[in-house]
């Protein structure tokens, strides 16, 4: 009888998991291409959303999957995008959730803060560079949206993995049949976020106004 999976994998257990090289999962944790997280400088991965990961990649076409570019503005709305001088964790990520459970998106509240404080108490979504991305797939969730916050002077305790404070925060929701939508929006956003120049220029916005212009292109 084979030992049961870990509820919190390793890297090399996700490779033989799915049968691809450690390399391969390396480049997906990397591309934000499958859920995953880091503990110190390590990537760590829940068992759970590997094992529904894979099954929807193997019952999903790749022709059902939408692989062009993703406008942030169809997903991100000018109340949603903000900027703070301080918080805690639990302050900005009610915070979030408030502008998000706001809208037409959200059927329900709670199970909206349950899903994102469940996921953050299992790993944490900081995931350097001064970055957060909490996200959830939920049945409650109508369609895709963002909310993103700036706060100027840090969340100290956010538990990012290089130990730099946090300041850009994105939360991410989607409805839990909606894998592909969600993957592309996180892919993008973390790609995006990789240059510096433009979390500098995230970083330097004046107002409201000005972030969420500078996340989307276009004017609030």
């Amino acid at each position: 009888m084979s030992n049961p999976l870990p509820e919190i994998m390793t890297l090399e257990e996700v490779a033989r998991y799915l049968r691809v090289s450690d390399r391969t999962v390396y480049d997906w944790a990397q591309r934000g291409e499958i859920p995953c997280g880091k503990i110190g400088t390590v990537w760590r991965f829940l068992r759970p959303e590997i094992e529904k990961w894979a099954r929807e990649r193997i019952t999903a076409s790749r022709s059902e999957i939408d692989l062009s570019p993703l406008q942030l503005a169809s997903v991100l709305t000018p109340g949603r995008a903000f900027i703070i001088d301080s918080a805690t964790k639990q302050e900005i990520l009610e915070q979030l959730i408030e502008r998000l459970a706001s809208g037409s998106e959200v059927k329900s509240r709670a199970e909206l803060v349950n899903g994102i404080f469940q996921r953050e108490k299992l790993m944490s979504t900081g995931i350097g560079f001064g970055i957060a991305i909490p996200h959830v797939r939920l049945r409650s969730v109508r369609t895709l949206a963002m909310a993103a916050a700036l706060v100027r002077n840090g969340v100290p305790d956010y538990e990012s993995l290089d130990q730099i404070p946090v300041r850009l925060i994105f939360m991410i929701i989607a409805r839990d049949d909606q894998h592909a939508q969600h993957l592309r929006l996180l892919s993008q956003l973390s790609a995006g976020l990789k240059d510096e120049n433009h979390r500098a220029m995230l970083l330097d916005c004046a107002d409201d106004a000005a972030f969420f212009a500078a996340l989307t292109g276009r004017e609030a």
